[in-house]
């Protein structure tokens, strides 16, 4: 096949929503959407009145009816909720989770795609997380339903979704192993999902799925090599991500060291040897800082087959960001005073995490001191092995007290935040607690922020993705 030269990246939750991929998809490059929250996604949208209509067409595409109907009594509110009523919020993933919640998860992931992919013969790709395992099976599966071409995974070691997407592409029953913090080498949690008993005679409407193609993050070449021995299905290529990309990054190799800022340093050991992943014979592209023409062609005499670009397309047209943040933000670097901060404590994962230092938002002290804890969603909770050898959830984010009464250290909440919560808020969907407190936002974005200025004309502070595209081929 052709690959793309260009792979737009899979952003926070709806960031790189349908809307984004598809735009990018129709300019011949690969677009992709975010599959993190889909379900809460799904949910706020019906909720907010679907005014355009696109969920709505994109649920009568789904072949099963019944659990349309359920979504669309459940969480449709006609011309929208009223602004301080907050938003209905799926049930939390557990190992065991209802038919109800797989068939939500599933959807939400085929609507993102099919809106994505609608109308035109474009690559679409969805990016998921390794760190959030409970929805991966049901979010793969609803991926594939809508002929999803590229899978792309990171924020972990993804060793078993090559042989998943083989076994759903069959609607075949799958089982994700789960990493649980205190089990020993005898231990084996899993979560399962069967197609066939979320979704009755599927497999007779659907025949066969397409297999995407499946295409790991990583950031080294030990990496790549490890994927390929011990990975239970076909790797077709790999996206080699440096420590300046947005959102979730690698931990530095080795002793965790701190500059004057706080952050994370980093060194010759954490660049990949793109001689090596050469060698491995696959097609790769690289990610982190490569938002110019020049580390377009660097890329490529590194024989790569091109670049993974995020922070371009984050805050373009075309992205879900909220318009009122994407404005601020867009001011801010226009006038050279926008900074990014790597954070070692913000996510929950433990993974550094940049973000974007802005007023109103939960860089600022104030506003993050004012924030109640609360664990409302769930999707970055860590399973844990509880004494009498069943499975606890906790999240360093949540509150104090009942993290503690889970067996949990009192340093791994300090500075944390509640990931799932702000990057909705991030999103355009920010949730009224019932006591009235309204979510604040969190942006995350790669360093590489500052070249925006690149793409906008002298008397614009807006721009495309479009823009951003021909930028990096040197059109016009």
């Amino acid at each position: 096949m052709s690959w793309p030269m260009i792979i737009q990246g899979g952003m926070g939750v709806a960031i790189s929503d349908w809307h984004l991929a598809r735009t990018v998809s129709q300019l011949g490059q690969l677009g992709v959407v975010s599959g993190t929250g889909l379900n809460r996604v799904l949910i706020s949208r019906l909720m907010d009145g679907d005014l355009a209509g696109h969920i709505r067409r994109a649920l009568d595409n789904f072949p099963i009816p019944k659990p349309i109907q359920n979504i669309l009594d459940s969480y449709y509110i006609p011309n929208g909720k009223a602004p301080t009523d907050p938003y209905k919020t799926p049930p939390m993933y557990t190992i065991r989770p209802s038919q109800m919640l797989d068939q939500l998860t599933v959807i939400a992931n085929f609507v993102e795609v099919f809106l994505a992919k609608e109308g035109h013969a474009g690559l679409v790709g969805i990016n998921l997380l390794e760190k959030v395992q409970l929805p991966t099976l049901a979010s793969l599966y609803g991926a594939l339903l809508a002929g999803v071409d590229f899978v792309l995974m990171g924020a972990g070691i993804p060793t078993q979704v090559a042989a998943i997407l083989d076994k759903l592409s069959l609607h075949q029953p799958v089982r994700y192993r789960l990493n649980v913090i205190g089990a020993d080498k005898n231990d084996d949690y899993q979560i399962a999902f069967d197609p066939e008993r979320i979704f009755p005679g599927i497999s007779k409407i659907m025949t066969r799925l397409r297999r995407p193609r499946f295409l790991p993050v990583i950031s080294s070449a030990v990496l790549a090599q490890a994927l390929l021995k011990r990975s239970e299905g076909a790797v077709d290529g790999f996206v080699v991500e440096g420590p300046t990309a947005g959102g979730h990054n690698a931990p530095p190799r080795g002793a965790l060291n701190l500059n004057e800022k706080g952050e994370p340093i980093y060194g010759e050991k954490d660049a990949a040897d793109l001689e090596k992943i050469r060698q491995l014979g696959l097609p790769f592209w690289l990610a982190g800082g490569y938002g110019h023409p020049s580390q377009l062609q660097k890329a490529l005499e590194a024989g790569a087959a091109g670049i993974q670009v995020g922070t371009a397309f984050s805050l373009c047209n075309e992205s879900g960001l909220e318009p009122g943040l994407k404005s601020r933000l867009l001011l801010e670097v226009l006038d050279g005073k926008v900074q990014v901060l790597t954070s070692p404590v913000v996510s929950p994962t433990g993974f550094p995490f940049k973000v974007a230092q802005l007023e109103g938002t939960l860089t600022e002290q104030a506003v993050y001191d004012e924030r109640p804890r609360i664990c409302d969603y769930g999707g970055l909770r860590i399973l844990f092995k509880q004494p009498d050898g069943t499975l606890g959830y906790r999240c360093p984010a949540e509150p104090v007290e009942s993290y503690l009464k889970k067996g949990g250290q009192l340093e791994d909440t300090v500075g944390r935040v509640c990931l799932c919560n702000s990057l909705a808020a991030t999103a355009g969907f920010p949730q009224h607690q019932k006591n009235g407190y309204l979510e604040p936002p969190l942006v995350t974005i790669g360093d590489d922020l500052v070249n925006i200025v690149n793409f906008m004309s002298a008397n614009k502070s807006n721009y495309s993705a479009r823009n951003v595209i021909n930028y990096l081929l040197g059109s016009t």
